[in-house]
C-alpha cells in the first residue's frame, strides 16, 4: 500500500479532503501544491496550516499519514458566539424570580 498524506480544507459551501502520495522530505507547501486545491478553490492568503489541529509552518516536513489542514479566517469570535448563545438562552443565569437577583 503506498504511503500518503491528506489535505483538508472547508469552504462555506464544500469540504475538500484530498489524498496526496507521500514522498520523503515533502513539506506542507509541497502537499498543498500536489493536491491541486489552489486550482479548485480560492485559498486564503497568507495560508494558516496545521497538522491534526497543531499549527505549523509551510516549510514543516511531513510524515506518512499526516493530515494537512488549511484554516480559513474566523467570521465571528468564538467567545462572542458563546455570549450570544447565553444571552438568548439564559438557563442557570440570574433571572426574575431568582432568589439571587442581580444588584442594579
Amino acid at each position: 500500500m503506498p504511503q500518503q498524506v491528506w489535505v483538508a480544507y472547508a469552504t462555506m459551501q464544500q469540504q475538500y479532503y484530498l489524498t496526496v502520495e507521500f514522498q520523503q522530505g515533502m513539506t506542507v507547501q509541497d502537499a498543498i501544491e500536489q493536491s491541486g486545491l489552489a486550482i479548485q478553490t480560492d485559498l486564503p492568503q497568507p495560508l494558516q496550516v496545521g497538522i491534526f489541529g497543531v499549527k505549523v509552518s509551510l516549510e514543516h516536513r511531513l510524515q506518512a499519514g499526516d493530515r494537512v489542514e488549511i484554516y480559513r479566517p474566523l467570521l465571528i469570535n468564538p467567545q462572542d458566539i458563546r455570549r450570544n448563545r447565553a444571552a438568548n438562552h439564559p438557563v442557570g443565569r440570574y433571572q426574575k424570580g431568582n432568589r439571587f437577583k442581580r444588584s442594579s
